[in-house]
């Protein structure tokens, strides 16, 4: 994906940028209420580990209050009176106070957390549609929307684990080396460290290199959902062409290599986990030991030696989930740092600083020796002059590839000129907001494409306010208003994805229909009916005439017969001029026109 092969972040640095971007939804500038939500939820996380960190010596308590044993502790029983049953009673509310904070400390993050995650998905979300259509031409909708799908859950993730996975095991790590240096010793405290220490260590060397194996697969389970997507949206094509076992064997080739990367993900995981349970096995074993000897010698109660074992067990339980946690950090910081490159690819048309609303009043439209390339290799149009009197109707003809289509992306700016410049009512296009110039201009495409909603949304869409007399007002215009009547559903009937449930002449009628609600003082016809057979096509131009009346209007065609009673029509040639004038002028010229025109007529009449 051209478009968004910015830049990349992958490595130290680019991972640290991608937390920075992430910071600011996490600690949101000027909103007291969620800051103070992250400072309640951690100091409920700060009395979680502690709870936790605790419990094991009320454990410790109750066991040596069952034994023999004197000492320390019967003495501190005896001033407080403390029972073996009031100590498992104690014991049992510490660890329901350890699962309590903990899920204090969620129920108060959440609100920041969704609310986080809400406003990425809709920055994204509007980011996408603020960029240029070169981008949306050469971008793969599946690929792009595992992009941010990942993105998204990978900031979910970092939000949650990083606050409440990585940070609280740390704290706990360190408050069980302080118990254990000051409790047991410095040597007991230095087996927990190396321990400790040799996981991290291996945990981080294999998860890289499980990281980078995810990776592969990642892109594999993109490339397979972006083939499924094609066959689907091509589901008629598949169809005509009998290729769904084709499909489904390319489909597969793709899964084929998923599957090989899922294995060695798996494979690596087993090795992982031996290799993490062997590490702190080792630590337990050699501090079990030393508690053991301590106890024989007397200077530890049997109550320290089970202390010690609950302790390691109680960091061993973070500690298992810190190779996954790791791994899926560092893949949600490789997520994100895609989302956020995506993010940052900057739309190619913009508003410019001082851009003021359009004004229009004749609806002029002029083209000023205007150039236009897709690439320095591609040139389309050379040195274009249009002047468009407002109420004029000019059609665009020409071969395929002579740049009709380009006119009218130019003209609704969906890219700037290279050279030259686009009048409306003498105001440059590039000095206004894109905003108020679109919603002057009406556009009614080759191929309508409808929204898989009901049909009374798709014409409601020319205008989000519109009533539903309005609505029906433009459906009659566009005469699809009694076929609408005979459904079962009325205008509440579903077109289905893409407008499929419809035939093309009636989703050619819903975007006449839109178009007449939008009510635009310029229109843009390109090839409205080239893709319908010539009854339905006779039909759909009344409809175009009754839309076109007192209204700008440039209409590209294929069929010369559309467009006879222009003002004035432009045949276009590799990007230039070659003819211009009316109907009969440039019949009478015998140029390039009339030649097209008796082309159409023989092949017609055959």
């Amino acid at each position: 994906m051209r478009g968004i092969r910015g830049r990349q972040h992958t490595g130290g640095k680019a991972e640290w940028r991608v937390i920075k971007d992430v910071v600011p939804y996490l600690w949101p500038k000027g909103e007291t209420d969620a800051r103070v939500r992250v400072v309640i939820a951690m100091g409920f996380l700060i009395l979680a580990k502690v709870a936790t960190v605790i419990t094991p010596f009320f454990f410790k308590y109750a066991v040596d209050s069952l034994s023999e044993e004197g000492g320390v502790e019967a003495t501190w029983r005896t001033a407080f009176l403390v029972t073996p049953v009031a100590l498992v009673l104690v014991y049992c509310t510490a660890r329901i106070s350890t699962v309590l904070f903990a899920q204090l400390r969620d129920a108060v993050f959440s609100r920041v957390g969704q609310r986080a995650l809400r406003r990425l998905a809709i920055r994204t979300f509007s980011h996408i549609h603020r960029l240029s259509l070169r981008f949306h031409l050469e971008r793969k909708t599946g690929a792009m929307s595992r992009i941010i799908e990942r993105g998204v859950k990978g900031v979910e993730f970092l939000l949650r684990f990083v606050l409440f996975s990585i940070v609280p095991l740390m704290l706990e790590l360190l408050l069980v080396l302080a118990i254990f240096y000051w409790h047991f010793g410095g040597w007991f405290a230095l087996a927990i460290l190396v321990a400790i220490l040799g996981y991290i260590a291996f945990t981080f060397a294999v998860t890289e290199w499980r990281v980078k194996i995810r990776k592969v697969m990642n892109e594999q389970d993109q490339d397979a959902n972006q083939k499924a997507i094609d066959a689907l949206l091509n589901y008629e094509t598949v169809k005509y062409f009998s290729a769904e076992r084709r499909e489904t064997e390319r489909y597969d080739s793709a899964m084929v290599l998923y599957e090989n990367a899922a294995v060695k993900t798996q494979t690596t995981l087993a090795m992982l986990n031996f290799g993490q349970t062997l590490i702190l096995t080792s630590g337990l074993a050699a501090v079990m030991i030393m508690a053991g000897q301590g106890v024989v010698a007397g200077t530890l109660t049997v109550g320290d030696f089970v202390m010690v074992n609950a302790l390691m067990m109680q960091i061993a339980m973070p500690l298992n989930f810190l190779g996954t946690v790791y791994r899926e950090i560092r893949q949600s910081l490789i997520d994100m740092g895609e989302m956020f490159t995506l993010l940052e690819t900057p739309p190619e048309v913009t508003d410019a600083t001082d851009a003021k609303p359009l004004r229009v009043d004749t609806g002029r439209v002029v083209f000023e020796n205007v150039a236009f390339a897709y690439g320095p290799d591609r040139p389309i149009l050379h040195g274009l002059d249009i002047d468009a009197a407002g109420g004029t109707t000019i059609a665009l003809v020409g071969h395929s590839g002579a740049g009709k289509s380009t006119v009218a992306r130019l003209l609704f700016r969906f890219y700037d000129p290279v050279s030259g410049s686009i009048l409306i009512d003498g105001q440059d296009i590039r000095d206004v907001t894109q905003e108020s110039l679109r919603a002057h201009i009406g556009v009614v495409p080759q191929d309508t494409v409808l929204f898989n909603d009901t049909i009374r949304y798709n014409i409601g869409y020319g205008r989000a306010d519109a009533s539903e007399a309005e609505i029906e007002e433009a459906a009659r215009a566009a005469s699809i208003h009694d076929f609408i009547m005979s459904l079962p559903d009325g205008y509440d009937t579903q077109v289905g994805e893409r407008g499929l449930k419809l035939s093309g002449g009636e989703k050619q009628r819903v975007a006449i229909a839109r178009t007449i609600l939008k009510n635009p003082p310029i229109l843009i016809l390109d090839e409205a009916t080239s893709a319908l057979d010539t009854s339905t096509e006779m039909d759909i131009q009344s409809s175009l005439r009754a839309l076109s009346q007192n209204r700008t209007v440039f209409t590209i065609a294929h069929r010369l017969s559309t467009v006879i009673d222009a003002d004035e029509i432009i045949v276009l040639d590799h990007g230039r001029v070659t003819e211009r004038g009316n109907h009969s002028t440039l019949l009478a010229k015998g140029g390039v026109y009339a030649d097209m025109w008796n082309r159409q007529e023989t092949s017609e009449a055959a």
